[in-house]
């Protein structure tokens, strides 16, 4: 992969981790929208990267991407359950806690060194490095998911999406 395609890679992947983190953190309602529409296209976007390059992954490679999406996944999960979430104007809002960001930088740590145990077993290839996007996408939706259904559970309503005029 061209190192401009990396640097263009991590450059999103920069820009998108930031504003999840400091909306987590600053609390927001979340919207239908917000939950879908950047996990969403990170996760079309990363697979359509994957795709051309997974029939020329070996077996090595296809075992360490399967690795690193379930514990990127499971850590969506772990940072979904240390949301704080709680009812603002009849709507759900959602603040991220210590606990949220301890799991954030540790997400971040375990894609850097899946990827860095990749390169040191010689099983690190194309794949490895076009994957950021499909992982980031899994990880922030499979959080956005189960806060979604945390919400739920509690009761707690969706707000609509800020397009959608709210009627009285």
């Amino acid at each position: 992969m061209p190192t401009t395609d990396i640097l263009l890679y991590l450059a999103i992947a920069v820009l998108v981790v930031w504003r999840v983190i400091i909306r987590q953190f600053r609390g927001s309602a979340p919207t239908v929208r917000g939950l879908t529409v950047i996990p969403g296209l990170l996760v079309i976007v990363g697979a359509v990267s994957c795709a051309p390059l997974l029939p020329k992954a070996s077996g090595a490679e296809l075992g360490l991407l399967a690795t690193d999406l379930a514990l990127l996944i499971a850590f969506g999960v772990a940072r979904a359950a240390s949301t704080r979430l709680t009812e603002r104007n009849g709507y759900a809002f959602q603040k991220g806690t210590a606990a949220t960001l301890v799991l954030w930088l540790a997400t971040i740590a375990i894609r850097v060194g899946v990827a860095l145990v990749g390169v040191q077993l010689g099983v690190a290839g194309p794949l490895t490095s076009a994957s950021l996007l499909l992982s980031m996408g899994l990880t922030i939706g499979t959080q956005n998911a189960v806060v979604y259904l945390r919400a739920q559970r509690l009761g707690l309503r969706i707000a609509p999406d800020r397009a959608t005029p709210v009627r009285s």
